[in-house]
């Protein structure tokens, strides 16, 4: 079988002014034949030059695609085998252009979806974005192995470092630790620190920097926000990714507290000038964690795991007196005037979960959310 639908998605620009393309016949001077073989037992690989297709070769399932030999050579395994059996000559000498192209033969295990890798990888040898080819574990998982055993490098050290910064299912660590002895040393050394015992506390680093990336170091802040949130959403541990968000919460709120708490009782005794810029930062301060507070509540509400933190948000007398004393300058309207609405957000998010039965909570935890005295804040928006 030909393969026609993966043609000339992958183009790489060669050192003349033309192009070339993933399984392009008009100008591939490589014909590869992939077969299953029916055993994974058997030889995994042959090549045979200029070899035609024989009816012993029908009983297998197999697909050849129009390959590149310059491009290959990014494989160190075809850059063997190429210059061991690529011969310019061997045909017409002396009319280039009427050379036949090599074929080789490549077998593939029978495997469920290892043709298919084996396709994607030939692919990517075409591409200078291997990285933005790898969109999950699952997907790095597939195409690594095929990676090793092609000895394409490139895309060897892109499948790791996806997937050292990336979840795992189970069943995906217990392929990392099957693959894990087919790599170097140096590769697999931040693959092995995740599977080793206490392992659970480096899933914990993992997803705390994740977390920490989304609300705090990115310009590009919305996106990388919905990128960690999903990765929550399919993290295979819902309680690393409770104790995460709680640490993260309970931060946050700390920060929030005691920044209201200075603005609320400034020290006077310095430079006037040098009060009022230590009061904006402590606005700007409380502002900037109070927007952390609203996301990380509604990751949580989105993973029902907010039972914590609506115990915590109740339960906050001094910070009310803090914003309520805050509110009643209005100094804070010219620089933080957002910041009531923020507050407000976090209590009316976790106040509607508790509602809806998203979140488990007593009759007296309800009772202290309802009674969480914010109406004066309110009225003096």
């Amino acid at each position: 079988m030909i393969v026609s639908g993966l043609k000339k998605r992958q183009r790489v620009a060669t050192t003349s002014a033309s192009s070339v393309f993933f399984n392009d016949p008009s100008t591939a001077d490589v014909i590869l034949r992939l077969f299953i073989t029916p055993s994974p037992f058997e030889s995994s690989a042959t090549t045979t030059p200029d070899s035609d297709e024989t009816s012993s070769n029908h009983k297998y399932d197999d697909v050849q695609i129009h390959l590149h030999s310059h491009i290959l050579h990014r494989s160190k395994y075809f850059a063997a085998l190429l210059s061991d059996r690529w011969q310019p000559t061997h045909s017409l000498k002396n009319n280039s252009s009427n050379l036949k192209p090599l074929n080789l033969n490549l077998g593939v295990p029978s495997s469920s979806g290892s043709l298919q890798s084996h396709l994607t990888v030939l692919q990517l040898l075409y591409s200078s974005d291997l990285s933005g080819s790898i969109d999950s574990a699952s997907t790095a998982l597939d195409l690594l192995p095929v990676a090793l055993e092609l000895l394409f490098e490139d895309c060897v050290k892109s499948c790791v470092q996806f997937l050292e910064v990336v979840p795992w299912t189970e069943d995906e660590e217990k392929r990392v630790l099957n693959i894990i002895p087919f790599l170097k040393e140096e590769e697999s050394k931040e693959l092995l620190a995740r599977v080793l015992p206490g392992r659970n506390d480096s899933c914990d680093e993992m997803l705390r920097g994740l977390v920490l990336s989304a609300i705090h170091n990115y310009p590009n802040v919305a996106f990388v926000k919905a990128f960690v949130a999903k990765i929550l959403r399919d993290f295979s541990s819902m309680e690393s990714a409770k104790r995460v968000l709680e640490s993260a919460f309970e931060t946050s709120l700390k920060v929030v507290k005691e920044s209201l708490e200075e603005y609320s009782s400034p020290d006077f005794r310095g430079d006037h000038n040098e009060t009022e810029a230590i009061q904006r930062l402590n606005l700007h301060t409380a502002m900037t964690n109070g927007r952390h507070l609203l996301w990380l509540v509604e990751r949580m509400i989105e993973l029902r795991v907010a039972d914590t933190a609506v115990k915590e948000w109740s339960n906050q007398a001094a910070f009310t007196a803090d914003l309520q004393r805050a509110f009643r300058d209005d100094a804070w309207r010219n620089i933080v005037p957002g910041l009531p609405a923020v507050v407000l957000r976090c209590t009316s998010k976790l106040a509607n979960a508790v509602a809806a039965g998203n979140i488990l909570a007593t009759r007296q935890l309800v009772l202290d959310l309802e009674h969480l005295d914010l109406g004066e804040t309110r009225t003096s928006w």
